[in-house]
C-alpha cells in the first residue's frame, strides 16, 4: 500500500511543469529582492505575527504591512504570473 502511494507521488512530481515553476519563482524572486533585507525581515515578521490575518495587527502595523506590500507590486506580479497559471492561453468571453 505504501509503495502504491509513493509511486503516485513520483508520477505527480514528474508531471509537474518544472519550467513554469522555475519561471514563477523568478518572477516572485524579482519582486522579493526589490525590498531591502531589513524590509524583507520586517515583512516576514509582520506576516508571522498576523498569522495570515491583517486584523490581528495594530493599525500602525497594518499600515506598515500595506506599505511593504505596495512596494512588492503584487498587482504587477499577478499580471506576470497569470499566463503561467492559464498556460499562456487567453480565455474566451462567453456570450
Amino acid at each position: 500500500m505504501a509503495r502504491e502511494s509513493e509511486s503516485k507521488l513520483k508520477g505527480r512530481v514528474r508531471a509537474l511543469p518544472w519550467a513554469l515553476v522555475v519561471r514563477g519563482g523568478m518572477i516572485v524572486g524579482k519582486r522579493w529582492t526589490a525590498l531591502s533585507s531589513k524590509e524583507r525581515a520586517r515583512l516576514a515578521q509582520l506576516v508571522r505575527e498576523s498569522r495570515g490575518r491583517a486584523r490581528n495587527l495594530s493599525k500602525r502595523q497594518q499600515l506598515e504591512l500595506r506599505r511593504l506590500a505596495r512596494k512588492l507590486d503584487l498587482k504587477g506580479m499577478s499580471r506576470e504570473l497569470r499566463p503561467l497559471v492559464r498556460g499562456g492561453k487567453r480565455s474566451r468571453k462567453r456570450r
